[in-house]
């Protein structure tokens, strides 16, 4: 410690100037805080948990970082290796690190234990020729890694293990030429990758059929590659342009297959420029056999051609197993054996028909086995349908309900009125309107279309020995609103002048 307070003492003056740094370095050694409590490097240059060491040559990376940094830039340096020791103390804070513009060709196991909590990884435009197994051990938390611009040409089985969060990796401008299915393959592998970037490698063939069912919820990028043309490619490019595949139509003219390769190949159908192939439905109960023709394929099938068939659950193809439960054909019909309710769903044949489809065409086979939804989206769209008929036929009903519950209300009377022989009813509620037949309108029927009469009667107890008492009729013509929304009024539109039903 005491070498290190008379080092920076020897730094506290500089061109006759005192350096901060270095007097608040030798302060807090003087006042017992160990080294790890010291500001900034020399080398570095610190902005709160920011360092950025990048740009000075260094060949090793300096000891006495502090470690609550959460983001760590040594780019643009001459670092050659990285090694277990490689930082003096864990940093438990870092979640970004860079470490681009170097020159390091060798990383050692568990070198990134120490930033375990590590979220981006810039390891780019750097000299790694091998990615061995199990360098990036411990960085279960990682979600982004950048190995793009270097010069791998291989990358060993267990080399992705624990990065179970990873989820983009840039692997371009390298020089590999196997397609690294191993990624997608590991048990312990990133099982979460959604964004694979291997532009500008060596690659010359890849695995179609993996690459079809890799590429429904994942973005694989592959221009500019010296890709042999084939059959199988032809169909994969053809249906990812159709499905208006991000990766290949943001470059789609950085791809060696071109329209009409088809032709070279010997695997073109027919032209079917002015054709529309409509979507096809089939129905079955479980057990059956079903055979669907793929759509578009003319036979006799050329032996070049290899006919693919997107499942629910897996891509097949015409040289997988027949004798499985579902197989493909070598005429290119799909078979389902003894169909069963988890077979429903939508199915694709994928080949190469020489023209690129609009909305228009429709690939899509639709399977359904019993009364089973069909797909995860037809079947979301046929529950959404049925949702909205139970809601439309119950809205229905209620206002049917509630249009006979208000004729109720207005043609039922409450209480009878007094028949002819002057008898009167008990019991009636609250005042009520009242329609009933006036005796002398009844006589004279055969002259008036309308004998009913509207009468307003004052609110009576239950309990009451007063008789409903009948009040005389009142033109609908002469009563007006006012009249009728006044309550305890006996005036309606015009006061009552008849003596005898004063009382």
């Amino acid at each position: 410690m005491y070498s290190i307070a008379l080092e920076l003492l020897g730094k506290t003056s500089v061109r006759g100037c005192c350096n901060p740094s270095a007097a608040g370095v030798l302060l807090l050694l003087c006042l017992g805080f160990p080294p790890s409590m010291a500001t900034c490097p020399p080398s570095c240059l610190c902005a709160s948990d920011i360092i950025s060491c990048s740009g000075y040559n260094l060949s090793a990376v300096p000891f006495d970082l502090p470690s609550y940094a959460t983001r760590l830039d040594l780019s643009h340096n001459r670092l050659t290796a990285l090694r277990v020791d490689w930082i003096s103390q864990p940093f438990d804070r870092l979640v970004t690190l860079v470490l681009s513009k170097n020159f390091i060709s060798s990383i050692e196991v568990n070198t990134f234990s120490v930033a375990s909590h590590l979220l981006h990884l810039d390891l780019s435009s750097n000299q790694l020729t091998v990615l061995n197994s199990s360098i990036f051990t411990g960085l279960k938390e990682l979600k982004e890694l950048l190995l793009f611009d270097n010069q791998i040409i291989q990358i060993d089985p267990g080399a992705f293990r624990d990065l179970h969060n990873l989820q983009r990796l840039y692997l371009s401008t390298n020089r590999l030429s196997v397609f690294p299915l191993g990624i997608y393959e590991e048990p312990e592998g990133p099982l979460n990758l959604t964004f694979l970037d291997l532009s500008y490698n060596r690659l010359s063939k890849v695995p179609v059929q993996s690459l079809l069912s890799l590429t429904r919820q994942r973005g694989i990028y592959l221009q500019e590659n010296p890709l042999v043309c084939d059959c199988a490619l032809l169909a994969l490019l053809e249906y990812w342009m159709w499905k208006q595949y991000p990766p290949l139509v943001d470059f789609r003219g950085q791809y060696p297959c071109r329209k009409g390769a088809e032709s070279q190949f010997n695997c073109k159908q027919h032209e079917m420029s002015d054709m529309l192939i409509e979507e096809q439905l089939y129905q079955i109960d479980p057990g059956q056999l079903l055979r669907v023709p793929c759509p578009g394929l003319t036979l006799p099938v050329q032996e070049e051609l290899v006919v693919f068939w997107i499942t629910p659950k897996m891509v097949l193809n015409s040289s997988n197993d027949l004798g499985a439960h579902i197989a493909v054909l070598p005429n290119g019909t799909l078979e389902v054996r003894e169909a069963l309710l988890e077979d429903s769903g939508t199915y694709w044949c994928v080949i190469p028909r020489g023209q690129n489809y609009g909305p228009s065409s429709s690939l899509e086979v639709t399977v359904v086995v019993g009364n089973s939804s069909i797909t995860s989206t037809s079947g979301s769209a046929h529950r959404s349908t049925t949702e909205n008929f139970n809601t439309a036929f119950t809205t229905l009903a209620s206002c049917v309900v509630s249009i006979i519950l208000v004729l109720l209300y207005l043609y039922l009377t409450p209480c009878r009125c007094r028949d002819a022989r002057g008898g009167g009813s008990r019991g009636c509620g609250g005042r009520a309107i009242i329609l009933c037949s006036d005796p002398r309108e009844v006589e004279s029927a055969q002259q008036r279309s309308n004998g009913k009469k509207v009468a307003f009667l004052e609110p009576q107890t239950e309990d009451s020995d007063i008789g409903c008492t009948k009040i005389a009729a009142v033109n609908l013509g002469d009563v007006t609103t006012e009249g009728i929304l006044k309550n305890g009024s006996r005036t309606v539109g015009q006061p009552l002048t008849d003596p005898t039903h004063m009382a």
